[in-house]
């Protein structure tokens, strides 16, 4: 539960109160009835454009895998990232949205997201790094993200990300047309405990569609203030569980109001996807060529 004074899970870096809570109170406080289910579902034709915003996102994040390796600086990733997605014609989401100052989002070792990207901030071997990027595509986004293994990294930080990627593989498997939105954190939190460790409450997954962040919110801890929402065909949104290796508890850095921590300076993974619903099952928007090619819906930087 987020408390009226902590920052807004949409990361905003404004106080829930003075974000989402109005919304969200709503939302929480009524049934989906048949009016707001059909603000969820997108059309035919917004979900052909879902799938060409999530095709280039895919599309992006191959093309900037093989450079996230020891040596490169965030700020460089972050430019590889911009100019890419301007070259194809494209809007880089994260830029300018409620002010955050990059085109990506890099989030390495004990921060768990809205890392910034800095001259400063140089990859290094034994590090994990997320890497989380959103493009708009013709009015429409496409949300994903992987944390890479830099070189040989400790056995725990190697579990932890293993972890992270087999959680957001079992809430995309857990979902499907009739199931409820609670069945995400039903699946996700038990697996992630058995293997010691934790689901950061503060951040969920979202709605996804012509805004950044649209209307229901995706838990991913069990928690009574779960949308009474029904998945549905035509609905779109993301799962990304933060993953910790200690306490699910994390901090906004007080100076950029942007970089969120561990509170306790343990290690933090994710992996993210964007989804639709479909008449039979659910379809990964943001599959990478790699991916689709392989079969799979993640590149995982360890062996199985």
């Amino acid at each position: 539960m987020i408390g009226r004074n902590d920052p807004c899970w949409c990361g905003s870096g404004k106080k829930y109160k003075k974000c989402h809570l109005q919304s969200d109170s709503v939302k929480f406080n009524k049934p989906a009835t048949h009016e707001y289910k059909n603000k969820m579902i997108k059309t035919p034709e917004e979900i052909a454009g879902m799938r060409r915003a999530g095709a280039f996102n895919g599309e992006l994040m191959d093309y900037i895998r093989p450079y996230i390796k020891a040596g490169i600086s965030t700020e460089e990733i972050n430019t590889l990232v911009h100019d890419y997605t301007v070259k194809h014609g494209h809007t880089p989401a994260s830029l300018g949205y409620h002010n955050f100052p990059k085109s990506v989002c890099t989030s390495i070792n004990d921060v768990v997201c809205h890392g910034i990207p800095s001259e400063k901030a140089v990859l290094k071997e034994g590090d994990i790094v997320n890497i989380d990027v959103t493009t708009i595509v013709d009015g429409l986004h496409g949300d994903s993200s992987e944390t890479f293994l830099i070189g040989e990294v400790p056995e725990d930080a190697c579990n932890l990300v293993k972890i992270a990627a087999r959680a957001m593989l079992k809430g995309v498997e857990a979902v499907g047309p009739g199931k409820h939105l609670r069945i995400i954190a039903q699946t996700i939190q038990p697996f992630v405990e058995s293997g010691g460790c934790s689901v950061v409450h503060q951040y969920t997954g979202h709605g996804v569609g012509r805004k950044f962040h649209e209307h229901f919110t995706v838990c991913h801890h069990i928690t009574p203030d779960c949308e009474n929402i029904t998945l549905l065909p035509g609905m779109t949104f993301t799962i990304e569980p933060m993953i910790n290796l200690g306490n699910y508890k994390v901090i906004t850095d007080s100076k950029d109001h942007w970089t969120v921590r561990t509170k306790d300076g343990s290690l933090s993974a994710q992996f993210e996807h964007t989804l639709l619903i479909t008449e039979t099952g659910v379809e990964a928007l943001t599959r990478t060529p790699s991916q689709i090619a392989s079969g799979t819906l993640l590149n995982l930087p360890f062996e199985e």
